[in-house]
C-alpha cells in the first residue's frame, strides 16, 4: 500500500480496506460539503480507475490502465488532445473538468469480486475519488457498480459484457459503454449461419460466472433459432489453466463446432488446448469441425497466436475501423495514433472503451455545470452522441447501456504482424442487436433512482 500522497503524474495506487458497510468518514460524506459524495474542491478532481493487474485478465487491465492514463493527459491539456477533437459534444477544451485538473488513483482487482470492492471503498473513502471506472470481469463490474451505487459515486463500467450488468444488476449511478452478450449473440449469428450452415451440433465451454452463463445463453438462443442443436453445456472455473480435461470429452460428444465461452488468459489456455487436442483438423457428421470465440479482442489474439486463425467472434470496437470503414467511425484514428504515440503499438477494445467512458463522464459534468451525481445522470440519460470511434451512439436512459454498431472478427490466415492478427468480416448495424428493455435476457433487476450520496 502506497503513502497518501500523490506521486509527480497525480497517480496513487490505492491499497485495500475492509469494512462491514460503507460508512464514509465526516469529510467525505455528502452532508458535510455540496450535497453529495467527495464533492471535489477548487483545484483538483479525483477519479479511481479499478482494474485487474493481477489474474486471468491481466493483460486486459493493464491495457486499461493505459488508456486512463491517456485520457487524464487529454482533459489535461497534455499531448495531441486525441478523441476531445472529433467528440460531437464539443464540450471538452483540455482545462481538467470544470477547471479543476484531474488526478487519478489506481487499484487492483485480481478479477475477484471482493477484491474489486475493498479495493474501490478505498478509492472512495480515503482518496476522495468522485468517479470509478475499470473492469474486464462482468462479476466485478456488477459488484463495484452496487458499491457505487450505494456509496453515491458514479460507476463508469469498463469492459463488461455480461447481460446482467444492465440487466437484473442495473444499477441508476452505473453506465456500460461497452456491448453486451445478447448483441454478440445477435450479431454473430447470422455470420455463422452462412459460413457453416443451419444443421450444426454445438458443445458450449463456459466460464463459471455471470458473463460465462449469459453469453452461453445469448449464443445458444441465437444460434438454436438459426437452426443449430446445443450437444452440451459445461461450466469452467475462472481459475482454471489447463483445459485438457475439458477438451478431451468433445470429440466423442457428437458436436461439430466448440463455443468457448471464455475471456482473457482462459480463452487463450482453452483454444490451445483444443488445438493441441486436434480440434482444428477433426471432423464430425460429416463437416469439418469448428471452433467458435463469442468475444475476443487483438490482446487475446496476441495470446493464442497463429490458433487464432479463422476464428470467429465479435468486439466492441477494433483498430482498424476507420481506416477499413470510412468517417462513420470518426475517431478511432485520433485515438490509435495517440495510443500508439505514447506506447508503441495500437490500442485494444478494453483501452478504448475506458479511455471514452472517462470522456463521457467528463463531458456529462461540462455539460451539466456539476458533479452532482444525478446532475451526471440526467446528462448521460438519453445522451446521443458520435466521433468517439463506434459511429452514433446512444446512452439508453432505460437501462444504462449505450447502443452502437458490432463488430464480427475473424483471426486472420496471414497475419503481416503481431498487432494485426484480427480482421474485420462485417459491423452489425446498431438496429439489428438493439432490443426492448424488458427482453428475457435482461429480465428482473430495477434501474431505481439516483443516489448522490445524501
Amino acid at each position: 500500500m502506497s503513502n497518501n500522497k500523490f506521486s509527480r503524474r497525480g497517480v496513487l495506487k490505492t491499497g485495500m480496506v475492509a469494512s462491514a458497510g460503507l460508512a464514509l468518514p465526516q469529510y467525505l460524506r455528502a452532508d458535510a460539503h455540496a450535497g453529495f459524495t467527495n464533492a471535489p474542491g477548487d483545484s483538483e478532481v479525483v477519479l479511481g480507475f479499478n482494474v485487474p493487474q493481477t489474474g486471468p485478465y491481466a493483460d486486459e487491465g493493464a491495457d486499461e490502465l493505459r488508456a486512463f492514463e491517456l485520457a487524464v493527459e487529454h482533459l489535461n491539456g497534455g499531448g495531441d488532445g486525441g478523441m476531445l477533437s472529433t467528440f460531437s459534444s464539443q464540450a471538452l477544451d483540455g482545462t481538467g473538468i470544470l477547471g479543476r485538473e484531474v488526478k487519478y488513483v489506481t487499484g487492483d482487482t485480481q478479477t475477484k469480486s471482493d477484491a474489486a470492492r475493498a479495493s474501490a471503498r478505498s478509492m472512495i473513502e480515503k482518496d476522495g475519488a468522485i468517479m470509478v471506472s475499470g473492469g474486464s470481469s462482468s462479476g466485478v463490474a456488477v459488484a463495484v457498480q452496487a458499491l457505487c451505487q450505494e456509496a453515491g459515486i458514479i460507476f463508469m463500467a469498463g469492459l463488461t459484457h455480461s447481460n446482467d450488468t444492465t440487466g437484473k444488476d442495473k444499477r441508476a449511478n452505473g453506465f456500460r459503454h461497452f456491448f453486451n452478450s445478447y448483441m454478440s449473440g445477435a450479431a454473430l449469428a447470422p455470420v455463422l449461419m452462412q459460413q457453416y450452415g443451419t444443421d450444426r451440433k454445438a458443445y458450449h465451454l463456459t466460464a463459471d460466472y455471470n458473463w460465462g452463463y449469459t453469453t452461453e445463453e445469448a449464443v445458444r438462443t441465437s444460434t438454436e433459432a438459426m437452426g443449430w442443436e446445443t450437444v452440451n453445456t459445461v461450466l469452467t472455473p475462472l481459475t482454471q489453466t489447463d483445459f485438457s480435461s475439458y477438451i478431451a470429452p468433445v470429440l466423442n460428444s457428437g458436436a461439430d463446432v466448440l463455443v468457448l465461452n471464455h475471456y482473457g488468459g482462459n480463452m487463450v489456455n482453452s483454444l490451445t488446448n483444443a488445438v493441441q487436442f486436434g480440434l482444428r483438423e477433426a471432423s464430425a457428421n460429416g463437416k469439418n469441425f469448428e471452433i467458435v470465440v463469442p468475444l475476443y479482442s487483438e490482446l487475446m489474439a496476441r495470446g493464442a497466436g497463429e490458433n487464432i486463425a479463422g476464428i470467429f467472434g465479435s468486439q466492441n470496437w477494433d483498430w482498424k475501423l476507420e481506416n477499413q470503414l470510412g468517417s462513420r467511425y470518426s475517431g478511432t484514428n485520433a485515438f490509435v495514433q495517440s495510443f500508439g504515440t505514447k506506447y508503441g503499438f495500437p490500442p485494444s477494445q478494453a483501452a478504448h472503451t475506458c479511455y471514452v467512458q472517462t470522456l463521457l463522464y467528463a463531458d456529462a459534468v461540462t455539460r451539466a455545470g456539476s458533479f452532482n451525481p444525478c446532475s451526471v445522470v440526467e446528462a448521460l440519460e438519453g445522451f446521443e452522441f458520435d466521433g468517439l470511434g463506434n459511429g452514433p451512439t446512444l446512452y439508453r436512459a432505460d437501462d444504462h447501456q449505450c447502443f452502437k454498431d458490432v463488430v464480427v472478427v475473424k483471426g486472420k490466415e496471414n497475419p503481416e504482424n503481431e498487432f494485426d492478427l484480427v480482421e474485420i468480416v462485417e459491423v452489425t448495424p446498431a438496429e439489428q442487436v438493439t432490443y426492448a428493455p424488458d427482453h428475457p435476457q435482461f429480465a428482473g433487476g430495477a434501474l431505481g433512482a439516483c443516489n448522490p450520496g445524501a
